[in-house]
C-alpha cells in the first residue's frame, strides 16, 4: 500500500505550525530568513529526501528537491509554493502546496515510476512579503529579478535583505557561489512548467459544494506606501480648526478609499492593511501617517482606473486639509493568466478523478503569476472553510487534500502521456 496522502500533507501542516517552526508560541509567524523558516527548511529537506529526491538551497533561500527523470538531460516540472506566513496567519496557505508536492513525488518513488522529465518541489522562501515591503521575493529571484541592492529595502529592525541572506543559519548545501538573489535565476529551456496546489482563499468552492478547481488567472495588483504630512502639535492647546492632523486626513481618504471600490464590479478591491501615525502620543496631534494601499482588479485596465481614482481623491482631501501627499509605488504585478494548455489539461485531471471542470479566478497573489514570465503555469485550488485564509482559523478538511493529491497525480499522467522529445529536452 502507497504511504503517500493528502492527509499526510496536512498533518504536516500542523507540526509546522507551532515552535521553533514559528517565532513565538503565541501565534504563528514564519518570516523569511527568520529562525523559524530555517526550521522549517531543515524539517522539509527531511521529508523531500524521504520522499526520494536530492536537495539543495538557491542563494534566494528556496529549498529545492529534485527527483530525476527516466533520462539524463530532461527539462523539470516545478511544483510547489511559499513556505513562509504572515504574522498571526494559518497553517495551510502555501506550505500545503509544498507539502502535496512532496506527497506527488512520494508516490512516484514508491511506485517506482520515474516520469519522462525530472520533477523539481520547490519551497519559496518568501510570498508574503511579510518581512520585507515587497513580496514574492523569492519566485522573482527565480525568474532572475534581483533587489537586494534597494537600498530601503529593510525590515522592521532595520535588518537589510542581504544582510538577512549573509546570516540566514540552516543546514542545507547551496551549490553555488554565495551572491545576490540573481544567481537564483533558471534558464527557461531547463524548465517544463510549474504547478501550484493552494487553499482557495476564497468562499467560491465551499458555496459550490466543490473541494478542487481549477485557477484560469491571478489578478492585476498595486501596492502603494502614502505618506501625509501635516504638523504635530499639542493636543490641548490645538484649536480643531488650525490644525493640519495627518491622522484625520488619513481616516478621510480610506473611508473615500471603501466608497471607490465598492462602486465598481465585485472583482475590484481596496485595502489599507498598514497604517502608522507619528509621534505616536495620545495627547499630540498627529503630524504624519504612513498607510499601504493594495488595489486589485480581474484586469490591468480597472485596476489602473481605480487606482487613479483613488490618488485624485487623497490629493483633494489633503489639499483641503492643508497636508502634504507623497506616494510611493511598491508592487506592480500585471494580471497574469493561467497557460491554456496547463488550464485545459487540469480541468481534464478533474473531471479524470470525477470531479467537474470548473476554473476560477484568483484575487490573490501567488508565486504562479512571477512563474508564468519563465514558463507554462497553473494553479489548483483547494476548498478551505468558510473562504478563511491569512487567519488562525484557517482550516482544510483532510479528504480535500486527498482528492487534490488525486487530481495532481493524474495532471502528471496527463503531462507524461503528451511529452516527447521535443517537448522534454533540454534547450
Amino acid at each position: 500500500m502507497v504511504n503517500a496522502s493528502g492527509t499526510r500533507a496536512v498533518a504536516r501542516c500542523d507540526e509546522l505550525g507551532v515552535a521553533p517552526y514559528s517565532v513565538t508560541d503565541d501565534f504563528l509567524y514564519r518570516g523569511y530568513l527568520s529562525a523559524a523558516h530555517a526550521a522549517a527548511v531543515n524539517r522539509t529537506a527531511e521529508w523531500m529526501r524521504e520522499a526520494g529526491m536530492s536537495v539543495r538551497m538557491d542563494t534566494a533561500g528556496n529549498l529545492i528537491g529534485r527527483y530525476e527523470a527516466s533520462q539524463a538531460g530532461r527539462k523539470a516540472l516545478l511544483i510547489g509554493s511559499h513556505i513562509d506566513t504572515v504574522r498571526n496567519g494559518g497553517r495551510y496557505d502555501g506550505v500545503l502546496g509544498v507539502m502535496l508536492a512532496i506527497e506527488c513525488v512520494a508516490y512516484l518513488n514508491e511506485t517506482g515510476r520515474r516520469l519522462p522529465f525530472a520533477i523539481e518541489v520547490i519551497a519559496f522562501g518568501d510570498e508574503e512579503g511579510s518581512r520585507f515591503p515587497v513580496a514574492m521575493l523569492c519566485s522573482r529571484a527565480v525568474i532572475g529579478q534581483d533587489v537586494t541592492g534597494t537600498p530601503d529595502l529593510v525590515d522592521g529592525d532595520d535588518i537589510s535583505l542581504a544582510e538577512a541572506l549573509d546570516t540566514f543559519e540552516h543546514s542545507i548545501t547551496i551549490p553555488m557561489p554565495e551572491g545576490r538573489l540573481s544567481a537564483s535565476r533558471r534558464h527557461p529551456g531547463d524548465i517544463l512548467g510549474y504547478l501550484e496546489a493552494h487553499i482557495e482563499q476564497g468562499p467560491v468552492l465551499e458555496a459550490e459544494n466543490l473541494s478542487v478547481g481549477a485557477v484560469s488567472g491571478i489578478a492585476a495588483q498595486l501596492r502603494f506606501e502614502y505618506t501625509l504630512k501635516g504638523e504635530a502639535g499639542h493636543a490641548g492647546t490645538n484649536a480643531m480648526h488650525l490644525r493640519r492632523d495627518a491622522l484625520a486626513g488619513a481616516a478621510e481618504i480610506m473611508v473615500e478609499i471603501e466608497n471607490l471600490a465598492r462602486s465598481g464590479a465585485p472583482d475590484e478591491v481596496a485595502t489599507v492593511g498598514s497604517i502608522q501615525a507619528l509621534p505616536g502620543a495620545a495627547n499630540v496631534v498627529p503630524g504624519e501617517v504612513k498607510f499601504m494601499l493594495d488595489v486589485r482588479a480581474g484586469d490591468d485596465e480597472r485596476r489602473n482606473l481605480l487606482s487613479d481614482r483613488i490618488r485624485t481623491v487623497a490629493r483633494d482631501i489633503c489639499e483641503q486639509r492643508r497636508l502634504s501627499l507623497s506616494i510611493r509605488k511598491l508592487q506592480d504585478l500585471a494580471a497574469s493568466p493561467s497557460d491554456p494548455g496547463f488550464v485545459q489539461m487540469m480541468e481534464d485531471a478533474l473531471e479524470a478523478t470525477g470531479h467537474p471542470r470548473k476554473t476560477l479566478v484568483s484575487g490573490a497573489g501567488h508565486d504562479a503569476m512571477i512563474l508564468s514570465e519563465l514558463c507554462p503555469s497553473v494553479m489548483l485550488f483547494i476548498r478551505c472553510a468558510g473562504g478563511v485564509s491569512h487567519n488562525p482559523a484557517e482550516k482544510v478538511d483532510q479528504a480535500d487534500a486527498d482528492e487534490a493529491l488525486e487530481v495532481m497525480l493524474k495532471f502528471l499522467d496527463l503531462m507524461e502521456a503528451r511529452a516527447d522529445a521535443q517537448f522534454v529536452q533540454t534547450d
